[in-house]
């Protein structure tokens, strides 16, 4: 992969494949996703969404939350194309946003929740991401996240990181293809953290301390939750 090309070019070129490769190099991506919305609080209103993908995310969005405005954001058109496309009559709710995380600008307490599927690692500074989610959030609301986490130690990171490639591997997984062009990704566009480094930041920000858990976790992959005051 050409590391002049961008995450979203990236990301873009592939829409085709997308879903399939998504469940070929994430284990157990269907088992955090139900986890991520088990954790949601009951009846947000507004909610925005950060790397919408194809939908997958959005879609279980729209179906447990039947009045909620959801504002999906992407940094490839093609992606939140394929996101309307998925989500049918709940369209109507749906607003779209094409944009980098990092240009992203809106009203305080704009959002009653925030959601984000295997997107942040993409954002290099995310202690200042996460003090903009902080402002953006109304009080008491939430912020929960499944994403791609570095380990505690860098053994801990190295058997993660063997873990999943052996799992591209497997009977029925990546191509050789697939995997050199996830990992050059990697390499190119990644910024991996550790969970602890995620909570100092959000502490920081002013999430609730006493909110912050990380409520399922496999290999490099999580999903932790915050709440701001109020």
């Amino acid at each position: 992969m050409d590391p002049s090309v961008s995450a979203s070019d990236y990301f873009g070129s592939i829409i085709a494949e997308y879903d399939s490769l998504i469940r070929r190099a994430v284990p157990r991506y269907e088992e955090m996703s139900a986890r991520l919305v088990d954790y949601l609080p009951d009846r947000p209103e507004r909610i925005l969404e950060l790397g919408a993908g194809t939908g997958n995310l959005t879609a279980r969005l729209a179906e447990r939350f039947g009045t909620a405005t959801i504002t999906a954001v992407d940094a490839s058109l093609e992606m939140l194309d394929a996101t309307r496309s998925r989500l049918g009559d709940a369209a109507g709710r749906l607003k779209t946003v094409c944009a980098r995380f990092e240009d992203l600008a809106f009203n305080d307490g704009s959002f009653d929740l925030c959601v984000s599927c295997i997107s942040l690692h993409h954002v290099r500074d995310k202690g200042a991401l996460f003090g903009r989610l902080r402002r953006w959030l109304a009080p008491g609301g939430w912020l929960v996240f499944a994403d791609q986490f570095r380990g505690a130690t860098d053994e801990i990171h190295r058997v993660n990181w063997d873990g999943w490639l052996a799992f591209c591997r497997e009977p029925g997984g990546c191509s050789d293809d697939e995997i050199r062009e996830l990992l050059e990704h990697a390499e190119a566009h990644d910024h991996y953290e550790p969970v602890a480094a995620h909570f100092d930041y959000l502490c920081a920000a002013g999430f609730e301390r006493g909110s912050l858990d990380c409520v399922w976790r496999n290999l490099i992959w999580g999903v932790l939750t915050a709440r701001t005051p109020g």
